[in-house]
């Protein structure tokens, strides 16, 4: 597996130079669905001889506490992002064993996760969302970052829905 790990980027616009034109993005924020669009992407890269860059954005409020973290101590953005990366890759991790073929790389931005994908697919040949990830409302077909991806991205989208 050739697997590439890049750390955060404050700028969704500077990580997109880092996005190899033609990858396939896939958004994964942890939850079932986007397990499942991970595995989408990683079956159509096998498919189409791509590369998968999978991506995480975050904000302060949904980063986890960065390894050193202690009570009254004020962790860097640089730690944030680093823990960020790291819950990332630990999550992905079983899933990306299964397809060793495919070339891996890892994006996370502190960004809304809209924008944040949207920006970041810039240059990819396809961008692959869940359609429910955490939060939202429970009655809805789309959650609210699948249909900003779908009215904005640049390039085509797969919207993985979760198992009936």
């Amino acid at each position: 597996m050739n697997t590439e790990d890049t750390l955060g980027n404050t700028d969704p616009a500077a990580a997109t130079a880092a996005v190899p034109a033609g990858s396939i993005v896939v958004g994964h924020d942890g939850s079932n669905c986007s397990d499942r669009a991970l595995t989408e992407a990683l079956e159509l890269a096998v498919q189409l001889t791509a590369p998968v860059v999978v991506v995480r954005t975050w904000t302060i409020d949904t980063a986890p506490r960065p390894a050193d973290w202690e009570f009254g101590y004020v962790s860097s953005f640089a730690e944030y992002s680093t823990a960020v990366h790291d819950g990332l890759v630990h999550d992905v991790e079983a899933q990306i064993k299964k397809f060793s073929d495919v070339s891996v790389g890892y994006r996370v931005l502190h960004s809304g996760a809209a924008k944040g994908l949207i920006e970041v697919s810039r240059t990819a040949r396809m961008l692959v969302v869940g359609s429910r990830g955490h939060g939202g409302f429970a009655g809805m077909l789309l959650g609210s970052v699948s249909d900003q991806c779908v009215r904005h991205a640049a390039c085509p989208v797969l919207v993985v829905r979760p198992h009936s």
